[in-house]
This record gives structure tokens, C-alpha cells and sequence, in this order.
């Protein structure tokens, strides 16, 4: 392409659109041990974005939580329907006060 032409240049179909990475084995494993370790845990889906992979946040019932890349709604459903775990769409649910609360309790694990 010449410097002063106005005509886009054609897509390149190589690079890929994400800026983050997929979802792992490792990132479901965190969140099978995280639900096998704490009691009353509930599953927040957050949905895929041009940044992440489709994500999850595991809240137990004292308002410790992580959050892992999932890969898909599907793949959250799977493992919240093999450990009985609610499973709700954090966009239209918003998440519970318990988790601010441990936040503001816990200022080490801000985001860095």
C-alpha cells in the first residue's frame, strides 16, 4: 500500500482479534478445586469481549472469589452442573454485596 492511497488495506485473517488468551485446562482446574474447598460457591458468567475469553467468577459464601477463563457459557455450565452450583449471567444479575464486602476487607487483592 502507497503512502497517500485511500483504499483500505484487505484484512489480514492471520492475526487474531482477542488481545488476551483462551481458556486452559489449568483455568477449569482452578475453579473445580476453588468449589471443592469452599462452601456455598456461586458461578457469575461474564461474557466474551474483544479482550478476554468468556470468563467466570467463582463466589463463595464468605465472598472469597476468583475469577478464570471458561472459554465458553457451555463449558461454565458443565462444571456448575457437576457440583450443583448456581449459575447466573452477572450482566443482568450484578454481583452479590458479599464479594464488595470481602473486598473492601481484603485491599491486598486489588486489581495490580
Amino acid at each position: 500500500m502507497s503512502w497517500f492511497s485511500r483504499r483500505p488495506r484487505a484484512v489480514d485473517r492471520t492475526t487474531p482479534t482477542k488481545l488476551d488468551r483462551e481458556a486452559t485446562g489449568e483455568d477449569l482446574a482452578a475453579l473445580e478445586a476453588f468449589v471443592t474447598s469452599r462452601q456455598g460457591v456461586e458461578f457469575y458468567l461474564e461474557p466474551e469481549t474483544t479482550a478476554t475469553d468468556t470468563t467466570v467468577v467463582a463466589i463463595a459464601h464468605d465472598g472469597e472469589w476468583i475469577r478464570r477463563r471458561t472459554g465458553s457459557p457451555r463449558a461454565a455450565g458443565k462444571i456448575a452442573q457437576k457440583h450443583a452450583i448456581p449459575l447466573y449471567e452477572a450482566a443482568r444479575t450484578g454481583y452479590p454485596e458479599r464479594m464488595r464486602a470481602w473486598n473492601r476487607a481484603h485491599p491486598e487483592r486489588r486489581a495490580r
